[in-house]
């Protein structure tokens, strides 16, 4: 999947956000970059931009990036950013139901398995970048995502983005992932939940019932009694969280007795999301500590599974292979994976259960179960 190009840029001085018309339009052309790829100067007075695969400039004032090739990624209310450099990176496609915004980079914990390695620079400035899109998003947009890094590691911005999301797109479900250390402090907690979001949920890992297990996996001290707190600070106010649990071989031994202390402990969870390992980013230095054939904890995930949806929990398996799994666990398995980095292998051609299931992460291609197999069903 597409998402970012490279041209060559005219009278573009700053970063400029803005949405994608394919078609000449006459309301908001100072937030529409105009794609014109027929070789004719367009009509650009007023646009933000205009995007290109003709090679030689025109003469206009307008900015301009030329040279843009294979720009059919791109379609009408899509929103893109374009650097000075001519670089354009797409940061929310209308027709995709897996748009995020990448808050921070930023971390305060730096967990065994992440997929995106906190990196310890000031993005603080990227905030009024988050701010526009925000008003550029098309409010019929089902859900979005704020992820990071640790996004409430910004505090009050934190909540202002929340509370512009409120805003702005009052239709949009809202899904928050965090660490959740950050509500350990309960006037926080309370901040976010007098922004009373029609719609957000709070995705927060908890890896262990056992504190220092979770404190390792995270590699942060203190990590597990800061979330649990938050968890309880959170449902004291009003705000719906999920417990995300990844799996793997140090979170597999004791997933059950987990599951069980999410029941006593946190019944008002809204999910719980039972996650396959994605092969990316830290994953790789610590794989020996962190590898298991998904073949080899079905049992374990059955049992866990069971005591959360016998409790009355809603549960489901993320970046699961139906050909792996156990086919009593079927009916939680859901297609997680973002369609920018899901894939299938040359064997889910010839299977029968491939529309139905969430193939896997791009970065599994060359390290996955050695049981993926077609299957008849």
């Amino acid at each position: 999947m597409r998402l970012h190009a490279v041209g060559r840029p005219e009278n573009v001085e700053r970063t400029l956000i803005g949405r994608i018309a394919r078609h000449p339009v006459n309301r908001d052309r100072a937030d529409t970059w105009l794609i014109a790829n027929d070789g004719i100067a367009p009509d650009a007075a007023g646009y933000m931009g205009v995007f290109t695969n003709t090679e030689v400039p025109w003469r206009i004032a307008t900015p301009a990036v030329y040279g843009v090739r294979a720009l059919d990624y791109l379609d009408d209310g899509d929103v893109i950013s374009v650097d000075p450099n001519g670089f354009v990176r797409t940061l929310y496609r209308r027709a995709s139901p897996h748009n995020f915004i990448l808050m921070t980079e930023q971390c305060n914990s730096y967990c065994l398995m992440c997929s995106q390695p906190p990196r310890a620079i000031d993005d603080s400035g990227r905030l009024g970048d988050h701010f526009r899109l925000v008003t550029l998003i098309d409010p019929a947009t089902r859900e979005l995502g704020i992820t990071g890094g640790e996004p409430t590691l910004f505090r009050d911005d934190f909540i202002r983005l929340i509370a512009h999301c409120a805003a702005h797109l009052p239709s949009t479900a809202l899904h928050v992932l965090t660490n959740g250390r950050m509500f350990f402090y309960r006037s926080f907690a309370a901040k976010l939940g007098a922004v009373a979001h029609p719609d957000l949920m709070l995705g927060i890992p908890l890896y262990s019932d056992i504190d220092s297990e979770h404190d390792y996996i995270v590699q942060a001290r203190g990590a597990f009694e800061d979330t649990v707190l938050g968890l309880l600070n959170l449902d004291r106010n009003g705000v719906a969280v999920e417990i995300r649990v990844v799996l793997h071989r140090l979170t597999i031994p004791r997933l059950r007795k987990l599951a069980e202390f999410i029941v006593r402990n946190l019944p008002f969870a809204a999910h719980v999301a039972l996650m396959g390992l994605e092969m990316f980013g830290l994953v790789h230095q610590n794989l020996d500590e962190l590898w298991i054939d998904p073949i080899d904890y079905q049992e374990e995930l059955f049992a866990a599974t069971d005591v959360l949806a016998v409790s009355g929990m809603t549960v489901s398996l993320y970046n699961q292979q139906l050909c792996v799994l156990d086919r009593r666990l079927w009916p939680f398995a859901r297609k997680s994976i973002s369609d920018w980095k899901r894939i299938y292998l040359d064997e889910c051609n010839r299977c029968a259960a491939r529309d139905a299931c969430g193939g896997l992460f791009e970065s599994a291609a060359r390290k996955h179960s050695a049981h993926i197999r077609a299957l008849d069903v």
